[in-house]
Formats: C-alpha cells, structure tokens, sequence
C-alpha cells in the first residue's frame, strides 16, 4: 500500500487549486496549455544544451559533418533565458483579477457616469463599453484565461532580445559611444521608417531617440510587470524606488543624517545601458548568470526526478520506516519534506503538494490540523538547506562567495541535519505530550519490500555527490550527467521485464563491447567507424586505443546505448507490461489528456508513449517551476546594479557599521531581522541577492568566513517563509490542514526557531561548517586538520556536539514537554542551556559590552570560557531531564486524544 492512497490524501484536483490560489497562477485550458508546454520545452532544451554543450550552437549531418549554427556571447544567452521566462510569465500569471485597488478604483467610474448622466446618457453608454473592453483587454477574473493584453506582452518580450542577438556588434560600441549615440529605429530596421516619421510628424522625436535605448526601458518596464505578477507588487515596488534612486537620488542632502546616501548624478542613458545591456549588474548580471549556469539545469533534475516517480517513492519509504513508531506520521513528514522540498526548491509547492498526502496523515494520527500544517511547512522550507541540491539561493553563494559547490555541501550537512534533527525532537515531544502513536502496520509499506521496488531512485543522487564532491565536475555539467542518468534509468525500467530482461541487457552489453572494440581498432566510436569503413565520413579514423582508453571512452556512450536499445524494444512491443515503471501521477494524467487529444486513448498505456511523456513533461514542469525563480534574480539583480552604478557601496558598508556600533553581535542581529524583513512574501533568492548587496561587506569587515555570512543570510531569510503575518508556506499548509492560518503560522515559526539559533552557532564556531581558517583564507578542513587533536576536538567536535544538544533542549523549550510537561522556570532553564549549548559567545558578548561601559574591556569569548559555558548547559540539561523523567506520568489510551489538540507552548 501507498500513502497516497490515503482515504484522507487531497485529490489531485484539489492540490492543483491551493497551489495556484497561493502562487496565483492561472488554471489553463485548449490552446494555452499547449502553448506553455511548447515554451517550457524549448526553454529545457535550451537549457540542456547549455549544459552539455556550452554556447556553441552546431548540429552534424550525415555526409556532411559539423554545421555551426551560431555561437552566443553571455548577454545574449542571458537575454535569451529571462525573455522564456517573460513569455511564461504573462501567459502563466493573470495582469489582474478586478479585485485590485486600480481595479477597484476604476470600477466606480461607471456608476458614477451613471448616476450623474442618466442610464440613457451616450457618455453613460460610452463608460459602459470602456469598461466591459477593458475587463476584457487585462482583466482575467476567473484565472484561466489569455487576455490580448498578455499576448501584446509576449510579443514585445521577444523585441528586446531580437535586438541583443542579432546586433551584438551595436552593443558592444555601447561602451564606447554611450547609448544615446546609437542608431534610430528606422537606422536599424528601415522597414519601419514610415511609421518612426509619421510618430516624429506628430511632434514625438522618436527619429532621434536611439532604438537601443526605447528596447533598454521596454525590457525594465516587462520585468517589472512579470515581477509584479509573478511575485507581488512589493517586490516590484522596492525594484522600481531603486531605479528612481539610481537617477535622483543625488538630491538627498550630504549634510544630512542619511547623507551618506547621497549618489553623484547620472543620466537616463547610463542607468539603462548598465541595467539592460550588462553582465556585471542589472538585470542580466550575476544572478541571472547564475540561473543560465546553474540553477535552472538543478530546478529540471529535480522536475525530472519528481516525474520519474522518485518523490512518491521517497514519501512512502520514509512512512514505511517511521510511520508505525510515536508520532511516526510527523516523523515521516519531516525527512520526506526535507527531501522534497530539496528536490523542490519551493518551499509553497512542497508544501502543498508533499503536504496533501502528510498532512492528512498527520491529523488522522492525533495531531492538531494547526500543528499538521506547521509541521509540513517548515520542514519543506528546510528542504532549502539541504544538501546535495539546497535551493537557488545555494547557487548564487558559489558565485558571490567563489566557492566551489562541492565545499558548500559539505560546509551546509551538519547544520542543515541539526535543523532537521531538531524538528524531529520536536514532533517526538508533541507526541509524547498527547500520546500519539503510529500508524497500523497494515496500512504502511513493508520497508525492505518497498526499497527493493524503487532503489534505483537512489542511484542520480549518489551520482549527483559524486560528481560534485569527489570527481569535482562543473555544476553545469554534473546536472547534465545527472538528467541523463535519470532518463537511462527510466528508459530501462520502462524496458524492462522478465521474459525479455536477457535480449534488453544482452543487447546492450553487445553494442557496449562493439563500441569499445571501434575505439580499440580505429580510434573512434561505432558509428563513425562503420562510416568510415562505408565510406562516408568526412574525416578518416584515429589512432587505436589501448583497451583502457578505449573502455573509458566507451563509457561516454553507454547511456545513448540505454535509451536508444530501450527504446526500440519499447516500439517494437507496444503492449508489453511495466511492473517497475510507477511515474508520478501528473505524468499519467498528462498521457491520458494527450492521448484522448489525439483520438487515440489506449495510448496512454504505451510504455513508449509514457516515457516520451516523462521526458516531455519534466522538461514543462522545469520551466514553469523556474519561471518565478529567472523572474526573481532578473528583478533582484537591479538592485546590486544601482549599487553599482551609483557608487553606493562604500558608503552603505561605513554607515551599517555606524548604525551596529562597529559590534559584531548587533550587526548579526540587523541582518537577521533584515532578512526575515525583506523575505516577506518575496523568493529567497531575492532576499539573499539583496542582503548580500546591501550587508555582504559589513559582515565581512568583521573577520566572519564569508561562507559562514552567506549562510546566515540564507538561514534567515527562509525563516520568512513560516513568519506571520506573510508566512507565505504556512498558509499554503493551512489552506491544506483546514486549519487556522495565523495560529499554523505561529506554530511554524516556534518549530523553526532552529533556523534562528544554528546560524548563530556557525558563526562564531565556523568548525561546524567544517571551515579553517589558514593563511590562504578559510578552507574545508581535511585529514591532516581531522587528525591535528588541538584544532579538531575544541573547534570541531565541541561546537557540534553542542549544537545539537541545544537544538535538543531548544526542542523541550518550545514544545513545553519532555517526559513530562516543563513549564515556568524549568523552561526558562531549559532555554538558557540551548542557548550556553549552542552560542556560548552571545551571553558573554553581552557581559562584555557591559563591561566595555564601566571601563573595562576584557575577550571573554575565548575556548576556555566557551567551553565552561557549554559545559554548565550540558550539566544543566543533564539535571532537567533527570528530574523531568522522575515526573513522567503513564499515558493510558484515554489520554490520547485531547492533548494532542495543543499547540507548541501551551501548558
């Protein structure tokens, strides 16, 4: 049995509906699915060609050889990236729903036309029709529909980027000339001289306005709008002030207290040229670098292992293991949401879709819906920071830091593990403190049973660490090899079964050996050997391989011999049975819509029809999930783009550190709330982009590991997520549980707390992100820093062993239970040693502060005093729990229900 087949799990329909409620995305039908669907597969393939081959654009034909396409410079693959994502965004995001304050406002112009004309009035007639053309021009108020404004859109999104890859050569002059003395629109285009003239007859110089820059404000403007739509007004809102302050933010008086915002002037043509046709600020800097580089091809392995069947698979093993144990259905929430929200990268949809097979679970075993809904949602925002994938934002700490993704895995294990260990402490407590147990047996998958049925599933994710931490590939290319993995697998799974498994791998291993043996007799591959002994080739073979070589190289087409063998065998037998292959639920119900599309229904039990299905629908998937996350950096790089524009940098960092005192704990204490601040309802993509823009230099003035900083950026701003009163995730939970939304997100943020304190913790011990400090800057440590005893025990394993012991504490102290419950002082106590346990360094920064204003300045914060404090927390915790555990009341089966009803806190 399956978890999701749940009597209690949320139908399918029902999902989707919360989903696109929170996201406020539209529910498509007819021409626009399919429009989106051959958008977002473009957009993959764009990407994944990327990947795999860089930006050279080339194709090889038969007799013919290699045929170069085009090769892209990176403003015009950034370009590229963000005008698919333009175009998704205004078919996928409504421009408005009528229920806006414009919308509002406009709505009254009619009645009021119509009470002061008369209802026969031609001007009352005119309102009448302006507004029904209107509603139907822009406004989509049942959110499934294309309006004409957004197909207007879509067209003007591609105008900029027509421009930036065909006349490449004008911008690069940019640098030289400057915007303004670019050509003309009819310079450009001549075909479009009539109308620039019959424009500039009407007393608009458009014959002496540079096309560059028209394109330049029309693309800022679209970003805005996908912005505004895709992600809030906010955002777009705090996009466009930094634009206008990039042009007049001069007039702040120097005199004054925020003198030091004051910015030297500037023109129009500069802030536009360094925000539209640059990769080292605005909008296609380095976020959008980024996303071209790294984030999407890790959204679409997540898409691709989500739709193999690997989520589900994952949610159901993680039941099988937990969920017959005390509060086994939370426990199981906790590590599948993790993992899906990894996976993910959206810590709404994870919520949403994980939580509608959880929660159910959840309440059914005892839990309160509220309690339910926190639960799922913080664990899924946790999924961010977690390794192996983490979220976008861990991709933008290895540009902005320069540290290879490899070391910022194994720098985020043991914190992202301490968050999670922490919020299974958590909902333990909560099921001792109401007595909840497990699930029957009976209705769980056997573990060892089920593991065998998916643990190929395993299998992209150890290639995935592999490739990253030990082969050290680029991110780019390890994705790729990742994908293509997860598409061998499926391939062959779907291939696969008993009375053919001999002729599927016989036929493989052979093709396998042939292609070595072409390597070892002629130097090249298979294909071109049989070419060149045909024949056809362009070129004559190589040198013959030593058998070694000639096995590595043939390794690189194995996975072609995969896909291509089962995929003939898929053809050659349409109706042949697929025990292992168990695709997720969106990709079968994506079969049968197409299928009974095209008139042919039992297709969609075609193994080969399925697969093609999969792929096709990973690679949508990916791009609809990557849309909102390209929008995001695109809108977030104008800020660090103004910054630098306008100079500000330096005199944001010096006034910073006026406002923290020039002290590190008040510094650290601004940028948390900061990041909680401005990750209200925005990505945290955004908020890191911003953060580090605004506050990277401030912090790393203080001596902090620049890693360390990042991380606590990151930390923090996914805290946003659960923090009424936007909690965003929180919500979405609820609207899932049924559940209160203020009171589920209250819980969240207690259950999240970890995300407060653990940042902390690496900070000032940066032995737990496994850093050292050298004379080269900070490193991962290796053996011979595991093996020096002075350095690791008091740096490594005293701060880490801390750590989780007061992630255990802080546990006690927000449920309010242990054994027993724990309220008034013995919770203060339990408090002040997670605290001594984790961040030893904040209470005596204090007391030094303290000191510092009766004249004495002493460093308290040394191992000896470190070490002592954490030592009192440990005899602390100790001495609790001793004396909880002799008040452990015996639970009886009426004592099950009604505690389970409180929520985290209550006595």
């Amino acid at each position: 049995m399956s978890v999701d087949d749940a009597p209690e799990s949320l139908s399918e329909e029902d999902t989707e509906e919360i989903l696109q409620e929170v996201e406020r995305r539209r529910s498509l039908r007819g021409v626009a699915v399919v429009v989106v669907a051959i958008v977002g597969v473009a957009f993959s393939a764009f990407q994944l060609w990327i990947a795999a081959r860089g930006y050279i654009f080339e194709v090889t034909l038969p007799m013919v050889g290699e045929i170069r396409l085009t090769s892209l410079q990176q403003l015009q693959v950034n370009a590229i990236h963000v005008m698919f994502a333009l175009v998704l965004a205004f078919i996928l995001f409504p421009p408005s729903r009528g229920d806006g304050f414009l919308s509002r406002r406009l709505a009254r112009v009619e009645p009021a036309v119509r009470s002061r004309f008369g209802a026969e009035s031609p001007v009352t007639s005119v309102a009448v029709r302006a507004r029904t053309v209107v509603r139907w021009f822009a406004v989509d108020r049942n959110m499934d529909r294309v309006t004409p404004l957004d197909v207007v859109l879509v067209v003007l999104s591609i105008l900029p980027t027509y421009y930036i890859v065909t006349e490449f050569q004008e911008i690069r002059q940019m640098a030289v000339f400057g915007l303004a003395a670019m050509r003309p629109m009819h310079e450009v285009y001549p075909v479009t001289e009539p109308f620039v003239m019959a424009v500039a007859s009407l007393g608009i110089p458009l014959d002496e306005v540079a096309y560059s820059l028209l394109l330049g404000v029309l693309g800022i403007l679209l970003v805005l709008e996908a912005t505004r739509r895709a992600l809030g007004l906010l955002l777009a809102s705090l996009v466009a002030m930094f634009i206008v302050y990039a042009r007049w933010g001069y007039l702040v008086p120097r005199d004054s207290a925020i003198g030091a915002l004051a910015i030297t002037p500037t023109t129009w043509d500069n802030i536009v040229y360094n925000l539209w046709y640059v990769t080292e600020a605005g909008v296609f800097g380095v976020p959008v670098t980024v996303s071209v580089r790294f984030i999407y091809i890790f959204v679409l392995f997540g898409a691709f292992l989500e739709m193999s069947g690997a989520g589900r698979w994952f949610i159901d093993l993680a039941y099988s293991l937990t969920g017959t144990r005390r509060g086994g259905p939370a426990k199981a929430s906790v590590v599948s949401s993790g993992f899906m929200g990894m996976l993910s990268g959206s810590s709404v949809a994870n919520t949403v879709t994980t939580g509608a097979f959880t929660i159910p679970l959840m309440k059914r075993s005892g839990y309160s819906p509220e309690f339910s809904g926190a639960v799922e949602s913080s664990s899924s925002s946790g999924g961010q920071i977690l390794p192996p994938v983490m979220g976008a934002a861990a991709f933008l700490i290895v540009e902005f830091t320069g540290t290879p993704f490899a070391d910022v895995i194994v720098a985020a294990t043991l914190p992202a593990l301490a968050f999670f260990f922490g919020m299974w402490v958590m909902v333990h407590f909560e099921a001792v403190r109401g007595g909840i147990g497990g699930l029957d047996a009976s209705e769980l998958p056997r573990p060892w049973r089920h593991f065998k049925l998916g643990w190929y599933y395993i299998v992209p994710l150890a290639l995935l660490v592999y490739y990253l931490v030990w082969a050290r590939l680029s991110i780019n290319r390890a994705g790729w090899l990742t994908i293509v993995a997860i598409v061998v697998l499926v391939a062959f799974i779907a291939a696969y079964d008993r009375r053919i498994r001999l002729p599927l791998v016989g036929t493989i291993l052979t093709l396998f050996l042939a292609e070595v043996a072409a390597y070892a007799v002629s130097g090249v591959g298979l294909v071109d050997a049989i070419r060149v002994f045909a024949g056809s080739a362009t070129t004559g073979a190589g040198d013959p391989l030593a058998l070694e070589a000639a096995f590595d190289a043939a390794l690189g087409s194995l996975s072609t011999i995969v896909i291509l063998v089962s995929v003939a065998f898929l053809l050659v037998r349409p109706g042949q049975e697929t025990p292992l292959l168990e695709l997720d639920q969106s990709v079968e119900d994506a079969a049968e819509t197409t299928a009974s599309a095209f008139g042919r229904p039992a297709l969609a039990r075609n193994p080969a029809y399925r697969f093609g299905t999969f792929v096709l629908k990973s690679m949508e998937g990916g791009a609809r999930t990557a849309t909102t996350v390209v929008i995001a950096v695109a809108a977030a790089g104008v800020i660090p783009g103004v910054i630098s524009v306008s100079g500000l940098g330096p005199n944001l960092t010096a006034l910073i550190l006026d406002v923290s005192g020039q002290a590190m704990l008040p510094l650290l204490l601004m940028t948390g709330v900061a990041a909680v601040v401005f990750g209200l309802g925005m990505p945290t993509t955004v908020m890191y982009i911003i953060l580090v823009a605004m506050l990277g230099g401030a912090i790393e003035a203080f001596g902090i590991a620049i890693l360390a900083a990042h991380l606590f950026i990151l930390y923090f701003g996914l805290m946003a997520d659960v923090t009424p009163p936007v909690a965003v995730a929180a919500f979405a939970a609820a609207g899932v549980a049924k559940a209160d939304e203020f009171s589920t997100a209250t819980i969240a943020f207690m259950l999240s707390l970890n995300k407060i304190m653990v940042p902390f913790a690496f900070v000032f011990s940066p032995g737990i992100l496994l850093l050292r400090s050298g004379e080269e800057g900070w490193r991962i440590i290796g053996t011979a820093d595991v093996v020096e005893v002075s350095f690791f025990l008091p740096e490594v394993v005293v701060p880490v062993l801390g750590m989780f012991l007061g992630v255990y504490a802080l546990g006690v102290t927000i449920i309010g239970y242990q054994y027993a419950r724990v309220d008034g002082l013995e919770r203060t106590l339990f408090a002040l040693a997670s605290i001594f346990l984790m961040v030893p360094e904040i209470p005596l920064l204090i007391l030094e502060g303290l000191l510092g204003l009766v004249g004495t300045s002493p460093t308290l914060t040394g191992f000896p005093v470190t070490f002592s404090l954490r030592l009192v927390g440990l005899g602390a915790l100790l001495v609790l729990s001793r004396f909880n555990r002799q008040r452990e009341p015996e639970f009886t089966a009426d004592d099950r229900s009604p505690a389970s009803k409180r929520s985290p806190g209550d006595a």
